[in-house]
């Protein structure tokens, strides 16, 4: 009877310590979720709360110019008109520039990393790729006005003049003077800043591919540019997209850099070597010295367009994405 007794205040005892052990687990569990749907949330205001300040603030020159803002180029103080194609013209074309010679560098060079590139060289050519992503923008547009800008005058653009003066359509994108700064040189400034993110995540999805795939293919008497591209590029093509849609939103908002050497000229020339200017770059030369409500709240409405765009690509990825998904059967 003693024993029966004692080995029921143990089992009492036993239930009554797992019954506590679960309870604090359902409370760190329950904390747990808390804390991370607060998280979640708290972006979800912020983005919110973003988007009202720049709609709020950006409602003076809407009001004032309606749909004219976005197909006007005038931009002046004085007279207070304003309009913002001039600055979205140059953000799209100085961004596609950018995503055109970044891109096949990029995904060339991660392709070397993995596939090619001796054990020896790997590491040093890796760091200096990430050692090109910690550089401040600034630096980078300090180097093009100084050293870059220069010898893109003076050698550069009078080699692309002439080369493309016989030909009809490319003789007018490639007219005009060698100012050295302009659209495209901010366009190669621009691919030489999210080149290092291109590649670095293009680098790192090709090597989740299995290596048991890539041995397969080769053992079928395959070529390492056949098992790069019926391979490696078609399972990691999710990661090389978002890769590049990084790189791209890199390219849109990019602000100091481009402002040293685009000019900040709100005028769209046909020449792609003219000055022009972006909506970050219109941003930062005039924000501060915006005088009256109209002036900065066209200087909001060119944010809240830059923020429509951005959303826009983003949105356009996802559906790329998905569409792809859909196609490969996934």
């Amino acid at each position: 009877m003693v024993d029966a007794a004692m080995t029921g205040v143990t089992s009492a005892g036993m239930d009554s310590a797992r019954l506590k052990r679960m309870r604090r687990f359902r409370t760190g569990d329950a904390t747990f979720r808390g804390l991370t749907f607060g998280a979640a949330l708290t972006v979800l205001l912020l983005l919110g709360g973003v988007i009202l300040s720049l709609v709020h603030g950006s409602l003076p020159a809407l009001s004032e110019f309606g749909f004219g803002f976005l197909t006007s180029q005038s931009w002046n103080p004085v007279t207070e008109k304003f309009g913002a194609l001039s600055p979205i013209y140059g953000t799209i074309v100085t961004s596609f520039i950018a995503l055109l010679i970044a891109v096949p560098v990029g995904i060339g060079i991660a392709i070397f990393l993995t596939e090619l590139c001796p054990p020896w060289l790997k590491r040093p050519i890796g760091v200096a790729v990430e050692l090109l992503a910690g550089i401040p923008s600034i630096i980078y547009g300090i180097w093009g006005l100084f050293v870059f800008a220069p010898f893109f005058q003076t050698n550069v653009q009078p080699f692309l003049i002439s080369l493309f003066a016989p030909i009809p359509v490319l003789n007018n994108l490639f007219a005009g003077p060698p100012y050295g700064i302009g659209i495209l040189t901010a366009g190669f400034i621009l691919a030489i800043m999210v080149l290092p993110f291109i590649t670095s995540i293009t680098r790192d999805v090709f090597d989740t591919v299995p290596p048991v795939l890539k041995e397969a293919t080769y053992g079928l008497g395959c070529t390492t540019s056949e098992v790069v591209t019926k391979v490696v590029l078609p399972y990691t093509r999710v990661g090389v997209i978002g890769g590049v849609m990084l790189g791209l939103g890199r390219a849109l908002g990019e602000t100091m850099a481009v402002t040293f050497v685009i000019g900040n000229a709100h005028k769209i020339s046909a020449s792609i070597m003219a000055p022009g200017t972006t909506i970050s770059a219109s941003i930062a030369n005039e924000f501060t010295e915006a005088v009256g409500d109209l002036y900065t709240s066209s200087l909001i409405a060119l944010g809240l367009i830059l923020f429509i765009i951005t959303f826009i690509v983003l949105a356009g990825a996802r559906l790329l994405l998905l569409r792809m998904n859909v196609k490969a059967g996934n």
